[in-house]
């Protein structure tokens, strides 16, 4: 027999379902459920009196039941927003769809089977969306983690090696001792990380030893002296392409040699990741001269931030 209840009261006990909409904290933004994959009547519930209980909710007779599920839990994501379970395995999300005991309830997922070995987290009210990646990190300190994941982040890729100069001026963890260290002291954060190594050498040499030592890449970094000569670039090109890392370039003149302009582009099918900055909007960036190409030399830089009349590069004369 099952028991009809109005969708606020549904809404109370389960969270939203198909057709409802939550706004977002205090913005203007609504939030529109597509498709609610629960049988209804037949929803999983954790404690006194609920659902996932031997013989109810949860199977006696799983032989691989999740490591944890989340409850219905309203799920934001590219693809659209729905409201499900979510099971783990493995530190790994294994499905989104009905979890439950396939022996007592309808519809349920054959990956997402509750059992005696799960752990449950209520997601009930609760919205449940990927964590976001910080790809421009300065590893001062750990306490940055805490306002990090306070913040939804669960991914941090840069660099450095504690509170030291040039941890502040750039994001690179510069040599394989550094690397090893900042490693193992990131073993007990409860988040993502990744070091990018120094890839300011001309020689391909000490750049591939970071790479070795456990670098996810290297950076290019204007503070550490990026020379305008033919072989700067594609040395520090040369490890990141035959290991597949990523490669991250910090951009700026500091009006030290000649210029060029557009850099050249990256190989095919790479990404370079540029990080602009600078004292003056009209100052281009630093690059390296090609043979094929006149190198011009820079002016004088005008202090000036851009406007819709005023080109964001400056004219020099060849």
């Amino acid at each position: 027999m099952t028991l009809p209840i109005g969708r606020r009261q549904y809404a109370d006990l389960y969270g939203p379902t198909t057709g409802d909409r939550v706004r977002l904290a205090d913005t203007d933004l609504l939030l529109e459920v597509e498709r609610d994959f629960a049988v209804y009547g037949d929803r999983v519930t954790f404690g006194g009196g609920k659902v996932i209980r031997d013989g109810m909710g949860q199977s006696a007779r799983a032989a691989d039941p999740l490591d944890l599920v989340i409850t219905n839990a309203l799920i934001l994501d590219h693809w659209g927003i729905v409201k499900a379970d979510v099971g783990v395995k493995a530190g790994r999300i294994v499905g989104i769809g009905k979890a439950g005991n396939p022996d007592t309830q309808g519809g349920v997922d054959p990956a997402l089977v509750v059992g005696a070995g799960t752990e449950v987290i209520a997601g009930e009210g609760r919205l449940l969306t990927a964590g976001a990646v910080d790809t421009h990190v300065h590893f001062i300190c750990p306490q940055q983690v805490d306002e990090a994941i306070a913040a939804g982040v669960t991914t941090m890729l840069g660099g450095g090696t504690g509170p030291a100069t040039g941890t502040s001026a750039t994001t690179c963890t510069p040599g394989p001792w550094h690397l090893h260290r900042m490693l193992k002291a990131a073993d007990a954060l409860p988040v993502n990380v990744g070091f990018l190594g120094k890839g300011n050498c001309a020689a391909p040499g000490p750049l591939r030893a970071q790479v070795e030592a456990g670098a996810c890449g290297l950076k290019l970094h204007e503070d550490c002296g990026a020379p305008p000569r033919p072989r700067s670039i594609p040395a520090y090109r040369l490890p990141t392409n035959s290991t597949s890392r990523s490669r991250s370039t910090q951009t700026r003149s500091t009006n030290a040699a000649s210029w060029r302009t557009p850099s050249p582009p990256s190989p095919a099918a790479r990404s370079t990741p540029t990080t602009p900055r600078g004292p003056a909007a009209a100052t281009p960036p630093t690059s390296w001269p090609s043979p094929r190409n006149r190198t011009c030399s820079p002016p004088r830089p005008t202090r000036r931030g851009p406007t819709p009349s005023t080109p964001s590069r400056s004219t020099s004369t060849c």
